[in-house]
């Protein structure tokens, strides 16, 4: 009998699995933490990272919402009532699934790499 807690194993599994193959073929990214889970960056930013039970990856805000309205995804909000409005928590089933998000959300972020308005100020 499979438990949400096996799900979530599974998916985390799945993360770090596809983050050693996308490492491998981009060493020019690294991995890194983003809101205390395992993540992977780009040009210094972000663009997917591993809770207990999901995937979070960075989208456009209008695939983000697509994700959403066909129930493949939610809206990330690590703080009740303030969204994340580019970011999205998906459950992939496989690692070619995971591989698809992970490369979408890749591409999206390296294609926004000049947006300042999205980068913060480091202190």
């Amino acid at each position: 009998m499979s438990t949400q807690n096996d799900s979530a194993e599974a998916v985390a599994l799945i993360f770090e699995r596809v983050s050693e193959q996308v490492l491998l073929a981009h060493p020019e990214d690294e991995p890194g933490r983003m809101l205390q889970s395992p993540g992977l960056k780009t040009s210094g930013r972000f663009y997917a990272f591993a809770t207990r039970s999901d995937v979070v990856v960075k989208l456009p805000a209008p695939r983000v919402s697509e994700l959403v309205a066909t129930g493949e995804g939610t809206r990330c909000e690590p703080r009740k009532g303030r969204p994340m409005r580019e970011w999205v928590q998906v459950r992939p089933a496989d690692d070619d699934a995971c591989t698809a998000y992970l490369t979408e959300a890749r591409a999206f972020v390296r294609g926004t790499r000049g947006d300042v308005t999205t980068q913060r100020k480091e202190g």
